[in-house]
């Protein structure tokens, strides 16, 4: 029930000053003026108040009244969200569409979950069982993909009473009922909210083992990241973050992507709306918006829901998360949340700190991915969240202070290279700037599923990329020709590393997504080139005998050629590799 609490004294934009204000809280939800403004108390001195507008202030005059719910900015967690484009503040866009214009109306309130849906409700839990908060109730088949459970709101507690029959319910209908401790009768629906700033509670945190595999063998294979992980990924304009994000929205084996548009360009995110529906996930062959929600806050949308999407993509995340589910959170880009919050900040007349941004951007970036991780949940099972965060330097300058910053928070840096992206070479990750310190994490699921062999084969090709870094200083004064045939050889195993293994081509069919097997094997591959190519070097043999081996073609192209369930094919190049050596070698005994 909404009640005026003050009035409007000033306005600043998406900054609204207001005077007279009573019973209110910091980070309370309000609305302002006669259209019902979405807006959340920032600032509070006495009876004054500094109110963040999630809409267009355009209009809005002195003395206009302001009302509160008495609540923080929430979201509505519930069967529902799978599949659904919702803007900043978690209003769905398609459903806006149906009730609006051309452009979102001011003021316009369109509830987070559909009221007219039934899901099909089956019971877990049972009457006169003590409940704790986060225990399964019952469930629901959200998507084909996915199951919904439904949980006990965290810090419920209790004596179960009564737990609905099997069937049909809306998301406010009442499935539980349970006597807290006081006595006092407490029904649990279908559905709850949670504030969007408040970190939800979680038995213990895990530690983190498993990769989360992309199907981009140059994050998988040279930079993992494991599942509760955190990745920064930051490039100048036009070097693929975006791409790069949407590859790993439809390739990763998360159980659940959370697509964060945040302040991106408008063509940008319509790409994504309508490419995603289309799209067939390789490992289940169920459409990917089964398993996706989109948020889409573009550019030209209000700048103060800009800062507020990222915090409605996370705690949507740690509600699936919670039930047990691995999560990935794609954040595109921190750096435009970054510049809403540099905004917002300078309405408010707070000090600047470096080139402008607020004191506390350290602070609120640390706070967004320290809610990333692997987490035994309260329901007893595990859950993770892992957050890959884009940033967009001015001129590709990585000393700016959102990289700097958010480099203290993460631990996977992927480093895109302006002349790689120039040279066309997608995805522009380099491997000289990148780094991964969950490798030895990884490393004994890698072993496990490898044979022995993945840690060993990723250092040797690492090895041989730095050589490769430092002998193109030498190349680039003289020319390679002055370079003898055991030096040269590196410097065609890693043109053959990276032209075979590293660029990936996101529009073929084939090599879009590769398998960790068809990776593993593609590497031995190469791997093998230059080791028998550098024995037959030493026993005589020239580099140009070496790459005029037809077998080399054949290497070259087996990223499009075979498929990731003809594996045995490259076992037959590598077989056709072991020849063709031993028939150079042949010529020099």
């Amino acid at each position: 029930m909404l009640e005026i609490i003050g009035t409007v004294e000033k306005v600043v934009g998406p900054v609204v000053h207001a005077r007279g204000i009573m019973k209110a809280k910091m980070l309370d939800l309000v609305e302002v003026g006669e259209n019902h403004l979405i807006g959340e108390i920032v600032k509070l001195e006495g009876d004054w108040a500094a109110i963040q507008v999630y809409e267009d202030t355009t209009g809005l005059a002195p003395g206009s009244d302001i009302y509160s719910a008495g609540m923080p900015l929430s979201v509505e967690l519930g069967p529902g969200l799978l599949g659904t484009i919702y803007d900043g503040v978690q209003r769905p866009l398609e459903a806006i569409r149906d009730t609006s214009d051309q452009y979102i109306r001011k003021g316009i309130h369109v509830t987070a979950l559909d009221r007219e849906k039934r899901w099909e409700f089956k019971p877990v839990m049972k009457a006169g069982t003590v409940l704790e908060g986060g225990e399964v109730i019952g469930t629901v088949q959200e998507t084909r993909l996915i199951e919904c459970r439904i949980l006990a709101p965290p810090g419920a507690k209790g004596k179960v009473d009564r737990v609905a029959d099997a069937g049909p319910y809306g998301v406010d209908d009442v499935v539980m009922r349970y006597d807290d401790p006081s006595g006092a009768a407490v029904e649990v629906k279908l559905h709850h909210r949670w504030p969007v700033r408040q970190q939800r509670p979680v038995k213990g945190r895990l530690p983190l083992k498993i990769p989360l595999i992309t199907g981009q063998r140059v994050i998988d294979t040279l930079f993992p990241v494991a599942k509760g992980g955190t990745v920064v990924l930051p490039g100048g304009f036009g070097t693929g973050k975006t791409m790069t994000q949407h590859a790993l929205s439809k390739w990763s084996d998360a159980d659940i992507i959370v697509y964060i548009g945040c302040g991106e360009r408008g063509n940008e995110m319509t790409d994504v709306l309508i490419s995603f529906p289309e799209l067939i996930d390789p490992r289940t062959g169920r459409p990917i918006m089964e398993r996706t929600i989109l948020i889409a806050n573009t550019s030209n949308m209000p700048v103060a829901a800009r800062e507020a999407s990222i915090y409605t993509g996370i705690t949507i995340a740690e509600y699936y998360r919670d039930q047990g589910y691995h999560v990935a959170i794609m954040a595109d880009s921190t750096s435009r949340w970054a510049e809403a919050l540099r905004e917002l900040s300078g309405r408010m007349e707070e000090m600047p700190a470096d080139e402008g941004f607020p004191a506390y951007l350290p602070t609120r970036l640390a706070e967004f991915y320290e809610r990333a991780g692997m987490v035994e949940t309260l329901c007893g099972s595990e859950g993770s969240i892992s957050i890959v965060g884009s940033v967009s330097p001015p001129g590709g300058d990585f000393s700016e202070p959102v990289t700097q910053h958010t480099k203290r928070f993460v631990r996977c840096f992927w480093a895109l290279d302006r002349q790689l992206a120039n040279a066309r070479h997608y995805p522009a990750i380099s491997w000289l700037d990148s780094y991964s310190e969950y490798v030895d994490e990884v490393s004994d699921w890698w072993e496990e599923n490898s044979g022995g062999e993945w840690a060993e084969f990723r250092q040797r090709i690492m090895d041989l990329l730095q050589q490769e870094g430092k002998l193109m200083q030498v190349v680039k004064l003289v020319g390679p020709d002055v370079l003898p045939d055991t030096q040269r050889i590196i410097l065609e195993t890693c043109t053959m590393f990276k032209n075979a293994f590293l660029q990936q081509n996101s529009f073929d069919q084939i090599d879009m997504y590769c398998t960790p097997e068809k990776q593993l094997k593609m590497l031995r591959v190469i791997l093998d080139f230059y080791i028998l190519g550098l024995e037959n070097i030493k026993k005589g043999a020239n580099i140009h005998q070496i790459k005029r081996m037809s077998v080399t073609s054949e290497i070259m192209r087996m990223k499009f050629t075979i498929a990731n369930d003809e594996l045995e094919k490259i076992d037959e190049i590598r077989d056709r590799l072991h020849r063709s050596m031993q028939q150079v070698e042949d010529m020099f005994e």
